[in-house]
């Protein structure tokens, strides 16, 4: 009996896989797992000789052939690379499929594409880089023995259309069987193909390929949630003619709805019977119900939701790989989108399958588009490549629009055609033009523009803003930009470009990653996906909960105004916690604690909606110095993190200072042209004929602070000094003329310097000096010092970071104690990897700062609110942009104490972009008590 139920069981084995569509891979999966086969490159590194290559991979990255970027044409006399490489690869297939139909795949190859088996080419010459497409070989191939395979892989293509369009182009044009290949089997009569259209209520409509015509034949289709939870009952339809089209027409009640907040979906399973009952094969696919509408002179709706897509482009792109990637990449890149709360996805050309599969799964929305690259395909080429791009997405619930070209590849004849492969008839775009009654226009300014989004009627979608070589744009401006353009009822999203630095790792060059030069960093992730400061900016930005602007004072109850910004979640779904920090500063062994934790009381509300989050306060509440609040979604993955201040900058001073009194003494020492405040650890050296350090020493020797103050962002003339001297402590006063009245230097007891500073318009009769401060233009605004580089370790400082910050990127920075090694990080530049957070730069909101050093540290503190602290000046991108800085000037010195700093630009200049990027201006007039810069430096 035991014999006979094996023998059950296996027959029952077989018969299922005589039923389902059988795969074999005749390369590995992607980046990371490659199957070894024969090759032989025509030109280039190692070639003219058979050896060995890894697939799926591009040959550059295995060290063959030369390395193309797609901007070849703007240098002169340069060709790209067109070698030619020949693959060979023997395999077998089971006995059993010889009643088979049998099929090669390959997911993508650049890109003209010959396949012959066992000497006999499989069809016509594949032409096009991005795209999915298959043979049938069914009569050439040997079941049971060996099988000869031979690809010949053209990089540079016959037809010009598609050079034109894949590969004179913003981006790497490699060479090679880049995406996996594999053979599927499929009993005779089976379901070849199925496009369907599943809404939002629960109806199912599907459009089904047969591969023979159907005689008496039933489908059985069911479906079950990917999570387990319920159960449909299978419907049963009739097959009433011959065709081998065949649509259905189906309703289940009850289905939950696909968004990208809550991506639900479904195994739909086909199952095609003869007259007997007989299964004679089985199709089934993830899909999820929910409806796209695109309403004109409105906007685009999902599951009756008006959407604002925040957006983000994306190469399919790896270091090691080229465009090899795999699973976990896509994975890994779909998490860290919904990290920044990023809700969409755009890309050039037609990403990986397994991308896709994460997109419907993870929950992005999706603009797919086809290649051509402000150049496009022709019509004949077009078409077939239109359909292999549709028919192998067609059923992805994330994707929302098709996109046809970008930047004028648009076919126009193309246009009609993706509704014949899309049951769903999603709308179509071209990507940057203002077509189909939506305006993508790329790169917009803040005041966009006469006859269109300021005073227009379009619907507006920007498919690429924000553009980010180096580090420019992304979060720079992104506040003001959404503001404005989320307030209009017209807008649908935005999306930046981009979201990878796309480095190369160059096998020709020891390894280095290159970026040709400016072209290719535009990520606000590096090329292994190191975070840059702007995707902490976006992740604020773009945090489905938006706090009121809010500062912390003693009249505190614990209550914060919010609004939901979520599409489709409730924030009675969400949860936040708090946490309270106490941060000690070096004056008290520079630490920090958690005082207290909690939970914070969301409203519920609906997207859209405002209201009162509350906390309750812990009677210690104002003895911490830092709150934190920290949001978690529905899924309970984080949201965002938020920081405030409990105290003011004086306040917090005064709290860290010891009660112990010095009665010890200060001296004044006077030489030429200088005067030192001296007590028995420090002493300061003020040269008399400008006012500035000269020199500063403690018991250990000297440490180079000196050279200033000198003014930022003002005019002002040194006038005169006097020094005075209390006992147990010294000053030394310098007078100005100009935007500075006056800086008071105390040195007190314990050997600890004050600076007080008073930025007053005074004239004192003196020429050119009136109205020193009336509305000018400001980019810096401040005092500055010197302080050698070579000598600086690293920082550890209280106040907003870890990411060095621009006027117009602020947001993402959080109040805590931190702490950063030095580094000479360039943003997006980097032959072997990258570094961040970028050491040197801007940082703002100081309360102290602690700079490192073996030879000579020291710590300062801010006594007055809101000063950026400047330290160091970052390097210019080697591979900039001849003639272009990417980031404004910084001040002389390098250390600076600042109430004002530059924005950096977004492609477009400052000017074009919102308020916050624009210069500041200051107006003090008489009776003005003036802007007070008060710090504090211990050099003991």
């Amino acid at each position: 009996m035991k014999h006979n139920l094996l023998i059950i069981l296996l027959l029952s084995s077989l018969s299922l896989c005589a039923q389902e569509t059988e795969r074999q891979y005749l390369s590995g999966t992607g980046l990371g797992h490659t199957i070894t086969w024969d090759f032989f490159c025509s030109d280039g590194q190692n070639s003219q000789k058979w050896s060995k290559i890894e697939v799926p991979s591009q040959w550059e990255l295995e060290g063959f052939g030369e390395y193309t970027y797609g901007r070849w044409y703007k240098k002169e006399g340069v060709q790209p690379s067109k070698e030619v490489g020949t693959y060979k690869y023997s395999f077998k297939v089971p006995k059993t499929w010889e009643t088979k139909q049998i099929s090669i795949i390959f997911e993508g190859a650049m890109t003209d594409t010959e396949v012959f088996i066992n000497g006999t080419k499989a069809g016509e010459t594949h032409q096009g880089g991005f795209y999915r497409f298959s043979y049938d070989i069914t009569k050439i191939i040997i079941p049971g023995t060996n099988n000869e395979l031979k690809v010949i892989v053209h990089k540079h293509s016959e037809n010009n259309s598609v050079n034109n369009a894949e590969r004179k182009a913003d981006w790497w044009t490699f060479g090679g069987i880049y995406r996996p290949v594999y053979l599927e089997a499929n009993p005779p009569m089976a379901i070849t193909h199925v496009a369907v259209d599943a809404k939002a209520d629960g109806v199912l409509n599907a459009d089904i390929d047969l591969s023979q015509e159907a005689y008496s034949n039933r489908l059985l289709a069911s479906i079950e949630p990917l999570t387990g939870e319920g159960h449909f009952d299978t419907k049963t339809i009739k097959i009433n003619n011959k065709n081998t089209k065949q649509h259905i027409h189906l309703n289940w009640d009850g289905v939950k709805n696909w968004n990208p907040e809550n991506p639900q979906l479904y195994h739909l399973t086909l199952k095609l019977t003869n007259n007997r009952d007989s299964i004679l094969h089985i199709w089934t696919s993830r899909i999820g119900f929910r409806t796209v509408e695109f309403k004109k002179k409105d906007g685009i709706y999902v599951n009756g939701t008006k959407i604002v897509m925040k957006g983000i482009n994306r190469h399919s792109f790896h270091p090691d790989g080229g465009r090899t990637t795999n699973p976990k990449i896509s994975k890994d890149d779909v998490l860290l989108m919904k990290e920044m709360n990023i809700n969409a996805v755009r890309f050039h050309y037609p990403p990986d399958q397994h991308f896709l599969n994460m997109c419907d799964s993870i929950g992005l929305f999706v603009i797919d588009e086809l290649a051509g690259w402000q150049n496009c395909y022709d019509s004949q080429v077009g078409h077939k490549l239109q359909k292999e791009m549709l028919t192998r997405d067609v059923n992805h619930p994330s994707i929302v629009l098709w996109s046809n070209g970008n930047e004028g590849g648009w076919n126009y004849e193309l246009d009609q055609h993706f509704a014949d492969y899309d049951p769903q008839n999603r709308h179509v775009i071209h990507a940057w033009a203002d077509f189909n009654d939506i305006d993508t226009h790329h790169y917009p300014t803040y005041l966009t523009g006469v006859a269109r989004f300021t005073n227009g009627y379009k619907v507006f979608m920007p498919t690429e803003f924000m553009h980010g070589m180096y580090d420019q744009g992304h979060g720079a401006g992104l506040e003001d930009f959404w503001l404005n353009w989320t307030a209009h009822p017209l807008f649908a999203g935005a999306f930046m470009w981009a979201f990878n630095d796309c480095a190369v790792k160059r096998t020709d060059k020891n390894g280095i990653l290159d970026s040709d030069d400016y072209r290719a960093p535009d990520g606000i992730v590096g090329p292994y996906r190191e975070k840059e400061g702007s995707v902490f900016t976006v992740r604020e930005v773009w945090a489905p909960i938006q706090f009121k602007q809010l500062y912390i004072t003693p009249s505190f109850k614990g209550n914060f105004l919010i609004s939901n910004t979520y599409l489709y979640t409730n924030l009675k779904d969400c949860n936040m916690k708090y946490r309270l920090y106490k941060i000690d500063s070096p004056l008290r062994g520079s630490k920090k604690k958690i005082l207290k934790e909690g939970s914070v009381s969301l409203p519920p509300l609906n997207p859209g909606e405002t209201g009162t989050a509350k906390m309750e306060l812990p009677r210690d509440f104002f003895e911490g110095d830092v709150l934190e609040l920290e949001a978690y979604d529905h899924h309970n993955k984080p949201i965002c993190t938020w920081t405030w201040p409990i105290k003011y900058a004086n306040e917090y001073y005064l709290s860290q200072q010891s009660n112990k009194k010095n009665n010890g003494k200060v001296k004044i020492r006077e030489t030429n042209n200088s005067t030192t405040l001296e007590t028995n650890n420090v002493s300061v050296t003020f040269n008399t004929l400008n006012g500035e350090i000269t020199q500063v020493k403690n018991t250990k020797g000297t440490i180079p602070f000196n050279n200033g103050p000198v003014a930022v962002g003002m005019k002002i003339k040194y006038v005169e000094c006097y020094h005075k001297n209390t006992g147990n402590t010294a000053l030394f006063v310098a007078k100005y003329l100009g935007g500075i009245d006056s800086i008071v230097w105390t040195l007190n007891a314990d050997g600890l310097l004050s600076m007080d500073a008073v930025m007053l318009n005074r004239t004192r009769g003196g020429a050119g000096f009136d109205d020193a401060f009336t509305d000018n233009k400001i980019n810096h605004f401040g005092l500055t010092f010197s302080y050698p580089e070579k000598m600086v370790q690293g920082m550890e400082w209280f106040g907003r970071g870890p990411y060095r910050v621009w006027k117009n990127r602020i947001k993402g920075t959080n109040y805590n104690l931190w702490q950063k090694n030095y580094n000479n990080t360039t943003t997006g530049e980097s032959e072997y990897g990258l570094t961040y957070p970028e050491f040197k730069g801007y940082h703002a909101n100081l309360y102290w700062a602690t700079i490192q050093s073996d030879q000579a540290p020291f710590h300062v503190y801010a006594k007055s609110d809101g000063i950026f602290l400047r330290l160091l000046t970052p390097e210019e991108p080697k591979g900039r942009m001849q003639g272009r800085r990417t980031m404004p000037s910084f001040p002389s010195g390098d250390i600076s104490f600042l109430y004002d700093i530059p924005a950096i630009q977004s492609f477009k200049s400052v000017a074009d972009q919102g308020p916050h990027s624009q210069p500041g201006n200051i107006r003090i007039k008489v009776g003005d008590e003036g802007v007070k810069m008060k710090l504090m430096f211990d050099f003991r």
